[in-house]
């Protein structure tokens, strides 16, 4: 068992029977009253983020967790194949630890899985994915000044959002926590 005094960010705590990373957390004496943590945390299944406050010194339940990189390989009907990038060791993952991740990955692109033993707790994309446009209409010359949008399909499916200036066939870096357009990339 940690205590609020072990608190660090990336550090993954179970509070509620679910498994949270804390974010940011910020030791608090307020004076004549007791001292205490406010924390930030994430949960690490659903995303939601989540504000608490613990009692200075209060016991809680750290995990271990092992972080691994893998290599993306296919799509296996509902499953996804990686691969171990230092044993080379091949492995499924169950479609519901993606959460949305899905229409961000590409073949041979590196992502991290979190374990708590041998159970596969999490999976992290890079931040940053580098998609090819497939569908779009096109654009015009000049229309490199407004802020309007229009919908752009990608190689992997997904559909965001982009300036009116973008093209088929255009290289985009995605950002993958919240699917937005971040900007152009030149092959």
């Amino acid at each position: 068992m940690a205590s609020t005094s072990d608190f660090r960010s990336g550090m993954v705590i179970k509070y509620n029977n679910e498994l949270w990373t804390i974010v940011e957390f910020q030791h608090v004496n307020p004076g004549n009253w007791r001292a205490f943590v406010r924390v930030k945390m994430k949960n690490i299944k659903s995303g939601k983020v989540l504000e608490n406050r613990f009692r200075a010194g209060e016991s809680i339940e750290s995990i271990r967790v092992e972080r691994k990189t893998f290599q993306y390989l296919y799509r296996d009907g509902a499953d996804y194949a990686v691969m171990d990038n230092e044993t080379y060791e091949q492995m499924t993952i169950s479609s519901d630890l993606m959460a949305g991740g899905e229409k961000y990955l590409k073949e041979n692109i590196n992502i991290d899985l979190l374990f708590n033993g041998t159970e596969i707790i999490a999976i992290e994309l890079p931040i940053f994915a580098i998609l090819r446009v497939t569908m779009t209409e096109p654009g015009l010359k000049g229309d490199t000044v407004s802020n309007t949008l229009k919908p752009a399909t990608l190689e992997t499916g997904a559909t965001v959002m982009v300036p009116l200036f973008v093209n088929e066939n255009d290289l985009l870096k995605i950002d993958t926590r919240t699917g937005y357009y971040v900007e152009r990339v030149k092959e």
